[in-house]
């Protein structure tokens, strides 16, 4: 499936639950919700994936996750907070460089209008780099 439509599905779904659930709850709520909507639509979804910091060849086990992978390359990280922040941009920006993934979805539940809550976030991944390639693990 081409990354667009994969988002566009994303978006979709995450609509629905901000349709159905409102602002007001705590991330894992919506990340458990939003889950099962990629689901139904028979989407790849991994929830909390552990995501290590190689560091010049030793991987760090730091418990870094991803609220959610979808199809393995689309990064979607929630939150629910008053406003996103560029803080809120660089931690998804940074979990893309770190698993190598070419785009992230930052999104914001805590919003009257979801649409107004999203961020789409582009990496151009290196083609040689990988997190987990052969290194020692801590």
């Amino acid at each position: 499936m081409e990354i667009n439509q994969l988002t566009h599905k994303i978006i979709g779904a995450a609509i629905e639950v901000h349709r159905n659930l409102g602002p007001g709850l705590l991330e894992s709520a919506y990340r458990d919700c939003l889950a099962y909507e990629l689901s139904l639509l028979n989407l790849k979804v991994e929830k909390e994936k552990l995501l290590p910091v190689n560091y010049k060849g030793i991987v760090l086990n730091q418990g870094y996750r991803l609220d959610l992978l979808v199809e393995g390359k689309v990064v979607v990280e929630l939150k629910s907070v008053e406003e996103l922040t560029d803080i809120h941009q660089a931690q998804l920006l940074t979990y893309l460089k770190l698993g190598n993934y070419p785009l992230g979805l930052l999104i914001n539940f805590h919003t009257k209008i979801l649409k107004n809550g999203i961020k789409r976030i582009i990496h151009h991944p290196s083609e040689n780099s990988h997190p987990q390639d052969g290194n020692l693990y801590f």
